[in-house]
Parts: structure tokens; sequence; C-alpha cells
């Protein structure tokens, strides 16, 4: 392939000038990517890189600018949620010890983006190897760390839910489930880093780095399907399995109250009768965001190693090569949000700690008349709370 009709490059040149917007006009030089990275560094850059020109600088700056917002979201976001759950009596239960482990992985993801905004301002990665190898080392031990936390809190809410009385986590169960997701996250981040299975490489506009899935070996394309599996696959399939689990029990209450209400001759045993949403929509709706954040967070990243592996690589541009990293660090953001927002009980501390937020979290009622308890052991109410627990 050839860059401005004179040098002679390996890669998909054919897309670069569509995708990058860096058609050749004739009024200056061409300049490829990795030209900027210095002598001793140019042995990092994979030759795939080296058929693409340089982005338009605000494709660069784009990317600059959201990597310093999504830091200054991730640290206010996840350290409000480590400061509030640590410290707070009322919220120091099993089942807040998951939220409060997933805040410390999104954090730690958050230690790249400063490193990010030092290499984009360097146009390489700085510390050359050893550099990369660190950003990428804590880029995988918290995107897996991450996504198998959600799945456990996808489980630890199946049990509560399903069981509330007897059936929840206790402190050592959720402790041994923490644990094991430290030990999930390093297998495939320690691997790459000596270099026994994979290795990191710079990818996108070689400010970044992440495992290689773009070297076209056996040996390659078995670590990238087992990466996958352990670090997508199995995740997805243990949140979409809990939550199925999770929606077959409440349809099922509620369709054993419905009938005990219809022979007793009232209307509804539900304590939240009136509420216009029922349970089920309710956890149904937390679920799907829950649900959908995972999806939007590794998805892209799937698909991109997937084809930069077994596809077409011409598609794997700079640009688009950056836009997965991207994602995983805004959900990073989103997830103290989704998780911890939600619950009343850290509403009111932060109504308390911090009322110039602006958060007004209504009083719950916690008392019931005599008649509503004796009838059913677990109401709807409970039901709803257990999602928040």
């Amino acid at each position: 392939m050839y860059l401005n009709g004179q040098i002679a490059v390996a890669g998909p040149q054919p897309f670069v000038s569509f995708l990058n917007e860096s058609t050749n006009d004739g009024s200056g030089p061409v300049l490829h990517m990795g030209h900027d990275y210095p002598p001793e560094l140019q042995h990092m850059i994979h030759a795939h890189w080296r058929g693409f020109r340089m982005p338009p600088i605000y494709y660069r700056a784009f990317v600059y600018i959201a990597f310093f917002v999504l830091m200054i979201l991730n640290i206010f976001g996840n350290g409000l949620v480590i400061w509030i759950f640590s410290t707070s009596k009322s919220l120091r239960t099993p089942s807040n010890l998951l939220i409060l482990n997933l805040a410390i992985f999104d954090l730690f993801m958050c230690t790249n983006m400063p490193h990010y905004l030092i290499n984009g301002a360097l146009g390489y990665i700085a510390g050359g190897d050893l550099g990369c190898d660190i950003y990428a080392l804590n880029g995988g031990i918290s995107g897996m760390g991450a996504s198998i936390t959600n799945a456990f809190i996808a489980f630890d809410r199946y049990k509560t839910i399903s069981n509330p009385i007897d059936g929840r986590l206790g402190y050592g169960q959720i402790i041994m489930l923490i644990i094991l997701s430290w030990f999930w996250a390093t297998p495939f981040s320690v691997f790459p880093l000596f270099q026994i299975w994979g290795r990191y490489i710079p990818e996108g506009f070689l400010t970044t780095c992440s495992f290689d899935y773009l070297t076209d070996s056996e040996e390659n394309r078995y670590f990238v399907r087992a990466i996958f599996i352990w670090s997508y696959a199995i995740p997805m399939a243990l949140i979409l399995t809990s939550y199925y689990k999770l929606f077959t029990h409440v349809r099922t209450h509620e369709r054993m109250l419905a009938d005990q209400a219809k022979k007793m001759n009232v209307k509804s045993l539900a304590a939240n009768a009136n509420d216009s949403m029922s349970v089920e929509l309710r956890i149904a709706k937390a679920a799907l965001i829950i649900y959908m954040l995972f999806i939007l967070a590794w998805t892209p990243y799937s698909v991109v190693t997937l084809i930069g592996c077994f596809g077409e690589q011409q598609l794997i541009t700079p640009f688009i090569s950056m836009l997965p990293g991207m994602t995983a660090k805004s959900v990073s953001c989103l997830d103290p949000w989704v998780y911890a927002t939600s619950h009343p009980k850290y509403r009111l501390e932060l109504e308390r700690r911090l009322p110039w937020l602006g958060i007004r979290e209504r009083q719950v009622s916690t008392g019931s008349t005599a008649g509503q308890e004796s009838v059913a052991s677990v109401s709807g109410e409970t039901l709803a709370m257990s999602v928040q627990n």
C-alpha cells in the first residue's frame, strides 16, 4: 500500500482516507501513524497502524477532552460511593460491599486516565514498554474485575429478592466473592504482561495500550478466543441467568398474591398496592439498565477485538479502535449513579452530608398495619426494597 503515492507501508490504505478524513490533496507531506514516536520506541508499533495517516487534530482533541471529563466524573462519582459506603454504619451491609468493590474497580480504571493525558500530549506512550504494560495491566484488571462484579451483584440481587428472609448472602460469602473477583481479573491481565500468552501493544492513536488482537498467528487467535469467553461471555451468561431467575420468581410471586387476594375477596395483598408501577416493572427497569450498561461497556471492545483477530482488519481504524476504551471508561462513571444513587439510604446520606448537591430523598416509612404484616410474609414493598439493598 502507498501513502502519497510514494511511501510503501503495510496497512489498509483504501479505507484510511475515507474513515479518517485525511485525503491527500498534495498540499503537504503525508504523515503516517507513529511518525512522532522516538526511534527507540518504534518497535512498539504494530505494522497495522503504520498503514494509516495521522487522524485530524480535532479527532485527537475530542478524545483528549472526553478522557479528561470522564476522569473528573469517575473520581467524583466513585469517590463519593467509597466515602459514603465506607463511613456510614447504616450502609455497612453484605450486599453493599459488592457495590463498594465495583466502585473500587471503576476508580482503579481511572488511574489510566492521567497516563493517557500525558500520552496524548506527548504523542506516544510515556514510559515506553513499561508504561504500555502498566497502562494495559490496569485496564485489564479493572475491566475484568468490574464485569465479574456486575455478575456477582446480579446473583446477590436474585438471592436477596427470591428469599429476603434467610436467602441473603452473609459477610463471609460476599467477602469470598470479592476475593474471587480480584483473582478472576488476574490471569488474563498477567499473561500478556510477562508475554506468557499474548502481549500488550499500543493501539488507536498509539497513546493507549491493550492486548494484541492484530497479530495473525494461531496462538494469538486462541488467546483472543479465551479472553473473550473469560471476560465477556461468562459474566454475560451469569447476569442473564440471574435476572431471568429473578423475573421468573417475581412473576410467580405476584401471581400467587393475586390469586390469594381473589380468594380473600380483597383488592391486593401487597403493601404497596397503590404504587403506580408494579414491583415487577420496577425490577425489570433496574435490571435492564444494569444489563444494558454491561453491554454498552464491553460489546464494542469484543467486536473490535474479534474483527481485528478474525475479520477484516482494514475496518479497525485508529479512531474506531479508540471508541471501546471510551465506552468502558464512560460506564465506569455511570456505575455509581445506577447502583448507588437508587439506594434510598445512600441518598439520605448524600442529602445530610452534601446538601449543596440538591438531593431530596423522601423518608421511607417502614411501618405497616398488623393486618398487612400477617397476610403475606413477603410483600411487594419488601421485594422493591430488596432491589435497593
